[in-house]
């Protein structure tokens, strides 16, 4: 994912963009490793000292309200959180923890099922061993 004024980009979708704010997203765009608030709170709090875990949780509360961020529950001991709202899998290791996205065709999964329903959230989740793992074992 690529958003070149993250500035702008918080604006446009109605967050006032303060520097915590701004690193935040950043932050979570220039991931692929689906971070939790532990991890984003270690990662920036050398480069923002007066960041507290509190506001990186509040900070990702907003971008989840205003859809710029979603959250991944792959199971229920952790959260963690994603930029790319847009549909796609996520794979988890049972070894390393890791989690992968994945390619998903919406139009060729069938939901008949649904019909009459309102769907709110789409997610799909995998669990297993990754390649990397695979070939270490």
């Amino acid at each position: 994912m690529y958003v070149e004024n993250v500035g702008d980009f918080l604006k446009a979708h109605g967050i006032k963009p303060s520097y915590q704010r701004v690193k935040i997203y950043e932050f979570l765009m220039n991931t692929v490793e689906h971070p939790t608030v532990e991890n984003i709170y270690k990662a920036l709090n050398g480069e923002i000292p007066t960041l507290s875990k509190t506001t990186v949780y509040n900070t990702l509360k907003t971008f989840i309200e205003k859809e710029i961020a979603m959250v991944i529950t792959i199971d229920e001991n952790e959260t963690r959180f994603d930029a790319d709202t847009s549909l796609h899998g996520h794979f988890k290791c049972e070894v390393c923890h890791s989690v992968y996205d994945f390619d998903v065709k919406a139009d060729e999964i069938s939901h008949e099922a649904l019909e009459g329903f309102e769907v709110r959230e789409k997610q799909m989740f995998y669990y297993g061993i990754c390649k990397k793992c695979k070939q270490e074992s």
